[in-house]
Formats: C-alpha cells, structure tokens, sequence
C-alpha cells in the first residue's frame, strides 16, 4: 500500500520515540495498528462491494447477449442468403424421377372425333381418345441411368 523502506520506517520510529516518549510508545503503536487495520478491513469490504457490482453488471450482459444468441436461428439467415426467392427450395423438393405425366382425355378432340351416340363416360374411357403427353427429361439423371427413346 504504501512503499516505505527500512530506512523511513527507522526513522518515523526514532521521532515517534522522542516525541511520543517510551512509556506511551506500545499504546501509540496498538492505537495505529487498530486504525490500520480497520482501514484495510474498510478497504476489502467496498472492495467486495465494487468486485459484486461488476459480476452483477457482467452476468446480466452475458446472460442478455446469451438470449440473443438462442433466439438467433442460424438456418433462416442462411436461407435468406442463398435461397432468397425459395426457387432452390422449390427445385431440390421436385423429384426428377417421379412418373410422367398422367394421361388426360382432350374435350374437344374427342366431340369432334366420337359420334353424338356415346356418353361421357364411355368417350373418357376409349383408348383411341386419349392423348398422352410426352414428359420432358429430368433435369438431373442419378449416374448409370439411361434414356430410352
């Protein structure tokens, strides 16, 4: 705390023992040690006062910083960034090797076709009416798959 040499020290004992007297001296010396040490005891307190108040201010910033980290949800930020208008999204969930198209039956084809005796029912279920669209090819073909013509 204070840095005070032997030499200093000696001296502040010399004059203390000329002014103070021999006989007073060891009641001098306790009544200097009791303020000294009720100093430091002062001392640590406010300093454990000060150490509590900086935990506390800390604690509640790292707690604070530590809500915003588990509310952060890393995956949508990478979304917004690399998939920003969700057409990644919408080609990765197609599947490139799901059946064709289903055939459909062409109203107007099949009426102008069919004579006016057949129903509905029997013109939709006629071979010969339906026309069958021909699928494009997949945009991606897993390695060893063969196109047929």
């Amino acid at each position: 705390m204070f840095d005070f040499a032997w030499t200093e020290i000696a001296l502040i004992g010399v004059v203390a023992l000329v002014a103070i007297g021999p006989k007073d001296l060891p009641v001098a010396i306790k009544t200097v040690a009791g303020f000294v040490k009720k100093a430091r005891k002062m001392a640590n307190e406010f300093q454990g006062h000060v150490d509590e108040m900086v935990r506390e201010a800390n604690l509640h910033e790292v707690r604070d910083e530590f809500q915003k980290l588990s509310r952060y949800d890393i995956k949508d930020e990478i979304t917004k960034v690399v998939d920003s208008d969700g057409s990644l999204r919408a080609t990765l969930n197609e599947n490139p090797l799901a059946d064709p198209v289903v055939p459909h039956v062409l109203p107007e084809a099949v009426a102008e076709a069919v004579p006016d005796a057949l129903s509905e029912t029997e013109i939709a279920t006629r071979p010969e009416h339906v026309v069958s669209e021909i699928p494009e090819p997949p945009a991606f073909l897993p390695p060893g798959t063969q196109l047929s013509a």
